[in-house]
Order: C-alpha cells, then structure tokens, then sequence
C-alpha cells in the first residue's frame, strides 16, 4: 500500500495509519533526511524478526539503527553520556548523522544479541519525526539499500520503491524524491568523535 504525505502539510490521520501498522507488527517503508527507509516498532519482536528477514539476516546478526523523537529517552537505550557528547548530539539532531553510542541492557534483550552498542537517528524529516512521536517509542531502521550496492532509483523514487517493494512490507510512505546520499555515521562508544562514514551531515565540534 502506498499514502502520499505531504512533509509540509501532515496529514495526522495517515500517521494514525502507519502508527497502527507499526503497532501490529508491519513494516513500513518511509522517507528520512537522506535515502528511504525500512522501519518497525523496536519493541515488537515479531516485527524485529520480520526487519531483520527482510535483510536476509538473523535479527542477532544485524546492525539496526533506532530513531528517535528527540533526545529526551535516550537514557533507556544508552549508557550515560557526558556533557561534551550530549552538547555534539544537540548541536547536530535533527540531522543526517547516526550516532554509534554505549548501549545498554535493553538493547541486547530487543535485539537478541550480545551488542554492545546502538546506532542513534533522529533524521531532519517532519513525516517520520510524527510517526516516531505517535508510537510513543523507536523505530528499528535501516537504510533500503546495502552497504555493497550503488544508490539508485529504487532508493529514493517512492513510485519504484512501490513497485519493487510493495509485497514485502506492510506500508510505503510517499514523502517526496529521497537523497542519493547517506547519512554521515560517528562512533562516538570512546567519547571522542570518530567519523566511520562520510555522509550528508556535516559535523561542527
């Protein structure tokens, strides 16, 4: 199924709509600040496994980022972080950065893995931004295309994502033509930025 919705005029009962099939268990397809999406509700195991299949992987084997509303419940996901990091985290969400940090207990138990870190979003884009926020917790993400592929049309033109991917997900969010860049990913697990992934965020210290 593919919904148009305006990124400048929300139209809150089609976030109602994708809040719903999250909370079934669906997976959603949807635009971000940089490539298109695939997303499901973190807490929802069935729909972990559903993600984690869709990438052909085992969900203790796969990489997921979460994205957030905004900064405000990080504590859950993530051990303490200091004053220097909290600041660079501020300065730069909304924005095109994943932010790799400490995790803490929860993320192992949701990813049914012993990973010792969570890669953090909280992309520049008002659709998914109200999604997350009506959902009332994170959405396990990773980008539509692999690491080892070129970007190309059926990563950022919604009408071709719909027709490559409509039987494998619940729902695809028309949001726009996305980005042929990725976001820009710092490992921030030492305190101290390290840039792993040169993206479309640009990062200011």
């Amino acid at each position: 199924m593919l919904v148009e919705i305006n990124p400048n005029n929300i139209d809150s009962r089609l976030i109602q709509q994708a809040v719903q099939i999250l909370q079934k268990g669906g997976l959603i397809i949807f635009p971000t600040d940089t490539v298109y999406a695939i997303g499901c509700d973190l807490k929802n195991k069935k729909a972990m496994n559903a993600l984690a299949s869709f990438k052909g992987l085992k969900l203790k084997k796969t990489r997921f980022s979460i994205i957030c509303h905004d900064l405000k419940h990080l504590s859950e996901y993530v051990k303490h972080i200091d004053r220097p990091v909290f600041k660079l985290l501020n300065k730069s969400l909304p924005g095109a950065f994943t932010f790799i940090l400490q995790a803490t207990n929860e993320i192992p138990r949701l990813f049914d893995t012993k990973r010792k870190e969570i890669g953090i979003r909280v992309p520049d884009n008002s659709i998914i931004q109200e999604i997350v926020k009506e959902l009332g917790s994170p959405i396990a993400t990773t980008s539509l295309h692999d690491e080892e592929d070129s970007i190309k049309d059926y990563f950022i033109d919604p009408y071709v994502i719909y027709e490559r991917f409509d039987d494998k997900v619940e729902l695809i969010i028309d949001g726009g033509q996305g980005r042929l860049e990725t976001s820009t990913v710092v490992d921030l697990t030492s305190g101290e930025p390290v840039i792993i992934r040169e993206g479309i965020g640009k990062l200011e210290y």
